[in-house]
């Protein structure tokens, strides 16, 4: 099966929400969670292209063969590593991942989500799905909204197929 019919099927057979409730959030940091999802007039790609930070992300998506998925993928949410983020990883792990194209494509669907999650918004902690199937972590540690074990920018931006959210850490999924 293509990988864009993969991550389409996989889109429309995971529903959006997984029942959690917001709460109140932990002391401290009332003011991300109120602060506003920007928009942006483009896609989760296109909104990767105009962002600095992320040009490594934008780097191994194509490498990948992502590009267009994630273009024609309808409400998903994008985990974005930063190029710090990726700086982080040795470097002999980081040519292992990227010069394994599976490897690859596995890591960065790890990082996609179907439907419109806010990582600011759920406590305790809460899972859901990504494209991998497999689960990634919400949750509140020293102050910040995590995913998995890594911190979640404050500001989201809304695109016009999803939301991204800035990650300072790559979450590598267990193969």
């Amino acid at each position: 099966m293509k990988l864009k019919n993969l991550m389409l099927a996989s889109t429309a057979a995971i529903a959006c929400t997984i029942g959690a409730t917001a709460q109140a959030a932990p002391k401290g940091f009332e003011n991300c969670v109120s602060e506003p999802i920007a928009q942006f007039d483009g896609t989760v790609v296109d909104a990767a292209l105009a962002t600095p930070e992320l040009s490594t992300l934008v780097d191994v998506v194509v490498a990948a063969g992502l590009a267009d998925a994630l273009n024609d993928a309808e409400n998903i949410t994008v985990y974005a590593p930063t190029n710090d983020a990726f700086a982080a990883i040795p470097g002999d792990i980081l040519g292992a991942i990227a010069g394994d194209e599976a490897l690859l494509t596995s890591v960065l669907l790890y990082h996609v989500s179907p439907g419109s999650k806010d990582p600011r918004a759920f406590i305790p902690p809460v899972r859901h799905n990504t494209l991998l199937e497999q689960k990634v972590y919400f949750s509140y540690f020293d102050g910040e909204a995590r995913v998995n074990n890594a911190a979640v920018n404050c500001s989201g931006v809304r695109t016009s197929n999803g939301i991204v959210w800035l990650i300072d850490s790559v979450l590598l999924p267990a193969l």
